[in-house]
């Protein structure tokens, strides 16, 4: 576990460090179903228009640098799926295994039930030990697989889908913006 980590709203300023974090993992893994790695602009554009609604987060190290990240996204067009979230969290190569993916999944859940959330969902690309572990040990459940769903690097790969629910299920109310303002 680490020792203290700083999360904070995600800013303009810090799309150059997602997107060196994200990058490689577009370029050299299936992690990401992407098959080119977005621009810092693009990044920014992504942060930018996330926040507008929904939580970016960011664990930020003692000397500033950031170490990860977690987002929530519309999990659905259909208007009785906006109480749902897609969630996406990457932590970068070297701060991994640390705790941090944990704290910042835990603070994204806090934020998004606070907003009037239900239910979040986490697309995984299989085979990736890591990130099932994390989803799981913060309460994600699976729910099903995707077979054979993503071509990338010349094989094609299987999502597996997680669940976790945010608070219990009641008669919703109109759901909040998010109040992080992008800098």
């Amino acid at each position: 576990m680490v020792d203290a980590i700083n999360i904070r709203t995600a800013q303009s300023r810090d799309a150059e460090a997602i997107t060196a974090i994200y990058a490689p993992i577009v370029a050299q893994t299936i992690i990401s179903f992407e098959l080119e790695p977005p621009s810092v602009i693009e990044m920014r554009e992504r942060i930018l228009r996330t926040l507008v609604t929904l939580p970016w987060l960011v664990s930020v190290s003692d000397d500033g640098q950031v170490e990860g990240y977690a987002y929530a996204s519309k999990h659905r067009e259909r208007l009785a799926y906006q109480w749902a979230v897609d969630v996406t969290i990457y932590v970068r190569e070297d701060s991994r295994g640390r705790g941090i993916g944990r704290r910042l999944y835990l603070r994204l859940f806090e934020e998004l039930a606070q907003l009037g959330y239900f239910q979040a969902f986490g697309g995984i690309a299989l085979p990736n030990v890591g990130s099932v572990a994390l989803h799981e040990s913060v309460g994600f459940k699976p729910v099903g697989v995707y077979r054979k769903v993503g071509f990338k690097l010349g094989a094609w790969h299987d999502v597996g889908w997680w669940q976790r629910e945010l608070r219990q299920p009641e008669p919703p109310a109109p759901l909040l913006p998010f109040g992080g303002q992008a800098v």
